[in-house]
């Protein structure tokens, strides 16, 4: 199976990594400092589960590729674009294409461009940062891939998949719910980020105080509102069961990666996440004035800058 990943940051190069120490034939898609540093030292995965990927198959150039069994889009949701324009010499007849990047918007942006029935929907989850070109850090125990049809079949090329997965250590699942495992990710992470990240604080201290606990419940409650009010399958009490309760059980030293972007003055995810619930809102008449304060107040910071 020919995987290309393209987006070789913490998620992609993690999930890349195991599925090539498993024989799947990955193909890394990277730029500057990391694709020479992938190039010349190979690509090291630090933390609980080490492993060093030292023959690997990267390039700036997707067409250099080849067709594709695979493609798994991991870049950053401002990146989108430009790597849907990059990857589309690799993207044949048969090429099933995953996106594993935040919210619930980036399946339309995929529909838009290539035939829906090569899409396949997925979630991925591990906690890792880029710690130097080339190496990557996992920062907990955590790491799990979830895809699936969107109709909710077991089909062939998802059973190959999960197969090569597992052959690399994946802790991988194929979904028969897709859809609602995408939001339910999407509710928690939209929680997160939007109190981390105009709060500048980690969840710790964030879910310890009454009042900004209520703000981070009534955030995810908006979330849930507008998943149901989409058709998706949530239980209504999901923020106040399930979510909070993850909120709880992590680290309180765990943070979003939009609030790690807001420190660097990177551009943010916002318009995405946040953003992205305030406008499928709308379209369903669904009120959602916390996610809109939260896109309100990060707005200036959208583009990128000085590091706050």
């Amino acid at each position: 199976m020919r995987i290309a990943i393209m987006g070789s940051g913490g998620l992609g190069g993690y999930f890349g990594a195991r599925l090539a120490q498993g024989g799947a034939d990955v193909h890394f898609v990277a730029r500057g400092k990391h694709l020479e540093a992938m190039r010349s030292q190979g690509l090291r995965i630090e933390g609980p589960e080490p492993l060093h990927v030292k023959d690997v198959k990267v390039t700036d150039r997707p067409a250099d590729i080849g067709e594709a069994d695979v493609v798994l889009l991991c870049v950053k949701l401002w990146d989108t674009q430009q790597a849907i324009e990059q990857l589309r010499p690799i993207v044949g007849p048969r090429t099933t294409l995953i996106s594993f990047q935040n919210g619930v918007l980036k399946d339309q942006t995929l529909r838009a461009a290539f035939d829906a029935r090569q899409i396949m929907g997925g979630v991925g989850y591990v906690a890792t940062t880029i710690e130097a070109p080339g190496v990557i850090r996992q920062t907990g125990p955590m790491q799990r891939l979830i895809f699936g049809e969107f109709d909710g079949s077991r089909s062939p090329r998802g059973e190959a998949l999960l197969a090569a997965c597992l052959a690399g250590g994946i802790k991988a699942e194929l979904s028969e719910h897709i859809q609602r495992e995408i939001w339910q990710k999407f509710v928690f992470l939209v929680g997160l980020s939007g109190t981390t990240t105009t709060m500048r604080k980690t969840i710790g201290p964030i879910r310890s105080n009454p009042q900004t606990r209520a703000f981070l419940l009534d955030v995810m409650r908006e979330v849930v509102a507008v998943g149901r009010a989409q058709g998706v399958d949530l239980p209504e009490d999901f923020a106040d069961r399930a979510a909070m309760e993850r909120a709880d059980n992590v680290s309180p030293d765990m943070t979003s990666s939009m609030h790690h972007d807001l420190e660097r003055g990177n551009r943010l995810e916002v318009r995405w996440l946040a953003g992205g619930v305030v406008e499928l809102g709308q379209a369903k008449g669904v009120p959602t004035p916390l996610n809109r304060a939260i896109h309100d107040i990060l707005a200036l910071h959208a583009e990128g800058g000085p590091h706050a």
